[in-house]
Order: structure tokens, then C-alpha cells, then sequence
């Protein structure tokens, strides 16, 4: 294989230390200098996922580093993704494509090879497409987990099969970075020691000569240098998995609009929700179940990796009383893809591939009946929208399971598949999608967003407003501002 530039490895100490971020950011730096970059991650466990172009299902974050290195995501770049169930078991992803799942116990057993099989080909693709790219490694978690070091398919077998150049990141705003740092390098085995080139501080508030003196004993103990000490930055940057939600505070305090998000316990393709939170006139509200509703002007009903396992945990609780009797009050409710499918009356499960029973109420909010099947729908969607208004959009579906509609809804679209709508009780809208990606497109979003206005008898905001990939590359460059100001990667680069 033709490899003309050292891979670089971005590891970190712990799982949150920041790694997709600042992998995104020498991905956009060095598409900068005149390289072509190649976002990689051999294994990622996320339930928030991106379709390619064609139909190949991989991790979201690698899809955003794609986008940071200037380039079309592909499944490649992500060949074995393990999207998890809350029940010990995860389904399995190689390129793309669903062929299992896999217990926790299990899973170093019967999918080393396999796994190990699909990085090597998602690599030789890769390389054969762009065979003067520089690969940029994406780690998970921390390389030095004892129990799992001989198995590990993504972080230093990775490293030391490619030769890769490391970058370990640390988290400062966690505490305790020298101790992450140097229990860390503790860790590794004499084999794997040299693979680190670099250290890299992340998340660091105030002045960072106050770091000076921390720099020189790590360089002084460690024998790495500190390539950087990257600061804190105030922007909202889409979150790296779902755990990070729980740190949100909300959007737009001072905001005009309140759109409370229902985040359940497998919740899926929370980037859905990127544009609401880039929007200043709204204040998002992630909500878990037995946290109060309250009185929002809008309900969004996210997708769902376990649908019929959460509509459980909704109809169980009092949130889920709580939002049927806002939606009878004249409330406002949107559900996406498996938010949708709960949105209905019926959601049937023949052959049990959630484990529970073979037939489920949902909340009846809308006349839908689903019906779940072992297929998937993988493909990006360019279509037009019907409601809130006649606007183009495009997305990508990701589900399984298909949806009739009683004839008294209304078409989202001009398809007769991707979502309905309908006028509720007291005057209240109920609708569903299952285009992932909606929110993304500006037009939609803002009628959307309009017609909540126009109910608090607020100014209507502008329609013409671009997609959201626009302020998601803004974000990118922000990164890379920052990075580059702050990170000296010439000790690797000159390699």
C-alpha cells in the first residue's frame, strides 16, 4: 500500500478527553497546509450515526472529521461500528453493513478476526483512493485498559501496525491530568512507549503561562514533549457521544422559545438537534425520564436505537403522562424516526428483534402503525416538503421498520413515506419524520420555528437562511483557529 506521509494517532487518556474534536482540527489543519487528510477510526461504539452516499451506515464523528478534511464521508473511514442496545449486547456494523450482534462477553471471541479483517480492507480503500493522503487515527477510550489491552482493534495495534505517530490528549478541566498522563504512559508496554510522540492539554480556562511550570515537570518526567495546551472554547461544538448531553445546561437562556428534548435511555442520532442549539432565539432542554415537562413551546421526540424498550420507559413514568396531556392541551410534539414511530398507535414486533413482546401501544398521538422488520433503510433523501411549507430538504433515513398512516394525516413531504402531520386537540400539531437531518435544512427550520412564533404572537425570523453545514464548518475552522494558535505539530510533521 502506498503510503507516502506518517499517520498521525490522536489517543487519549480517558473516553471525553476530547479526541474526535481534535482530530476534526488536524484534519482541517492540515487540509490547510495542502495535505489530504484521511479521518479514520477502525472501531467506534455509537448509537449516533450518518449514512453515506451509498447507504453505508458509520459514526457520526467520523463523518465530521470528513467534513473537516474536506472530503465526502465514506464508511471506510469508520469500518466497524458497534451501535449499543442497553442490554449487555450490540449490534454490529463492518463497512457499512449490519451482520449481527454481539454480546459484551462475547464480542473479543467471536469478532476479533472479523473486526480486525474489516479495519485492514476499510484502510486498503482508503489508501487506494487517495494513496498520498496522510492518515489521521482516531483512538477509543484509553489504550490501557489491562483487561482489554490484547484485544484492542482501535487504539496502539492500530498505531504500531501503520507506524502511526501518537498524540496522547488529557482533559484538564477533569482534574488530575498529570496523573492521567503519567498512569497512562505506566501502562503501556516497552513496545508501545515509543509510539508516543506528543502530549497535548485540552480544555484549559484562564491564562496558560499558569501551565508553564506543569509543562516543564511533564516534559521533564515524561521525556514527551507538550505539543500544546488547547484552551477552553465557548462554542457549542456537537457533542462527541450521548453522555456529553448530560452536561448541557440548556441553549439560549435568554431565549424566546422553549423546546424541550426527551432524551431516553437509548437514545439515537442526537445530532439531529445540532441546528436547534445553533439557533440564539431557542433554549433546547434535554429532558430524562422523571425530570418535570413544564410548559414548552414545542416537544421533540428523538430517535431511538431500542424504540419499543423506551416507549416502555416513557409510558411508565410521569413524562410520558405529561406529554400526552400537553399534546391534548394544544402542545406542539415532533417525533423523529423512532420518536415518530412511538408518536402512533400501534407498533407491532413479529419476530422480536427488540427481545420484548411481538405488539406495543404508542402514545396515540398519531394514527400510525409500525411494523418492524429485520431490513434496514439506509439512503440520503432529497425531497420536497409539504409542511410547514413547500421548501426543498434533504436528509438521510436510517430505521427499521416501515409506517402506514391513517388517510386523515397530512404528507410532511411530497413521498408518501417520510413523515405526516395533523391539526390535534385545542390546535396543537402533531407530526413525525423519519428524515434524519431535517432540522439541518434553514428554510424548513425556520418556518418551523415561525410557526411556534407566530403562536406566541413573536416577530416571524428569516426564512433564507443556508444549511446547517455552513455554521457546522464555521465551527471546523474555529477549531482550527485555535488548534493551529496553540498546538506546534512541526516535531511530527517534519517526520
Amino acid at each position: 500500500m502506498p503510503r507516502s506521509r506518517r499517520p498521525l494517532m490522536v489517543l487519549g487518556t480517558s473516553s471525553g478527553a476530547g479526541k474526535s474534536l481534535m482530530t476534526a482540527a488536524l484534519c482541517r489543519l492540515l487540509r490547510r497546509h495542502g495535505e489530504q487528510p484521511l479521518p479514520f477510526k477502525g472501531q467506534n461504539m455509537s448509537n449516533n450515526a450518518w449514512v453515506d452516499e451509498k447507504g453505508g451506515e458509520m459514526a457520526y464523528s467520523q463523518a465530521m472529521q470528513a467534513w473537516a478534511a474536506g472530503l465526502s464521508p465514506c464508511c471506510a473511514m469508520n469500518p466497524v461500528l458497534l451501535k449499543p442496545r442497553g442490554d449487555s449486547t450490540s449490534e454490529v456494523i463492518h463497512l457499512g453493513h449490519s451482520i449481527g450482534t454481539a454480546r459484551a462477553e462475547h464480542y473479543y471471541r467471536d469478532w476479533f478476526k472479523p473486526g480486525w479483517q474489516a479495519i485492514r480492507s476499510g484502510l486498503r480503500d482508503l489508501q487506494q483512493q487517495f494513496p498520498q493522503g496522510r492518515l489521521v487515527l482516531e483512538g477509543a477510550g484509553s489504550p490501557v485498559e489491562v483487561n482489554l489491552q490484547h484485544r484492542d482493534l482501535t487504539n496502539l495495534r492500530l498505531a504500531q501496525y501503520l507506524k502511526a505517530d501518537c498524540i496522547l490528549v488529557a482533559d484538564i478541566e477533569r482534574g488530575g491530568v498529570f496523573a492521567q498522563i503519567v498512569g497512562t504512559l505506566a501502562l503501556l508496554r516497552p513496545v508501545e512507549r515509543p509510539l508516543i510522540k506528543g502530549l497535548l492539554i485540552n480544555r484549559f480556562r484562564g491564562r496558560r503561562e499558569l501551565f508553564d511550570e506543569g509543562r516543564r515537570w511533564l516534559e521533564r518526567e515524561t521525556g514527551i514533549p507538550v505539543l500544546g495546551v488547547m484552551p477552553w472554547l465557548n462554542a457549542l461544538f456537537p457533542p462527541e457521544d450521548s453522555l456529553d448531553l448530560l452536561e448541557r445546561r440548556g441553549s439560549g437562556q435568554a431565549s424566546e422559545l422553549d423546546i424541550a428534548v426527551i432524551r431516553l435511555p437509548s437514545l439515537s442520532n442526537f445530532s439531529d438537534l445540532d441546528p436547534l442549539e445553533a439557533e440564539p432565539s431557542v433554549r433546547l432542554r434535554w429532558l430524562k425520564p422523571g425530570d418535570a415537562l413544564g410548559q414548552p413551546d414545542a416537544v421533540i421526540l428523538p430517535g431511538s436505537k431500542q424504540t419499543l424498550k423506551d416507549l416502555h420507559v416513557l409510558r411508565n413514568c410521569d413524562l410520558g403522562e405529561a406529554l400526552k396531556g400537553y399534546a391534548n392541551a394544544g402542545g406542539h410534539v415532533f417525533g423523529i424516526c423512532g420518536g415518530m414511530q412511538m408518536l402512533g398507535t400501534c407498533l407491532e414486533d413479529p419476530e422480536r428483534l427488540e427481545g420484548g413482546e411481538t405488539s406495543s401501544d404508542g402514545l396515540g398521538l398519531m394514527p400510525l402503525i409500525t411494523r418492524f422488520h429485520r431490513d434496514k433503510t439506509l439512503r440520503q433523501r432529497s425531497v420536497q416538503s409539504r409542511w410547514p411549507a413547500m421548501t426543498q430538504v434533504r436528509g438521510f433515513e436510517l430505521h427499521q421498520g416501515s409506517t402506514t398512516a391513517n388517510s386523515k394525516l397530512e404528507l410532511l413531504t411530497e413521498t408518501n413515506d417520510l413523515g405526516w402531520w395533523h391539526i390535534a386537540a385545542q390546535g396543537g400539531v402533531i407530526a413525525g419524520t423519519y428524515l434524519h437531518g431535517l432540522l439541518d435544512n434553514g428554510p424548513w427550520r425556520r418556518h418551523w420555528l415561525n410557526g411556534l412564533r407566530r403562536r406566541k404572537g413573536l416577530p416571524e425570523l428569516p426564512i433564507d437562511r443556508p444549511h446547517h453545514k455552513v455554521h457546522r464548518d464555521q465551527l471546523l475552522d474555529l477549531l482550527a483557529d485555535s488548534f493551529e494558535q496553540h498546538v506546534d505539530l512541526n516535531p511530527l510533521l517534519r517526520r
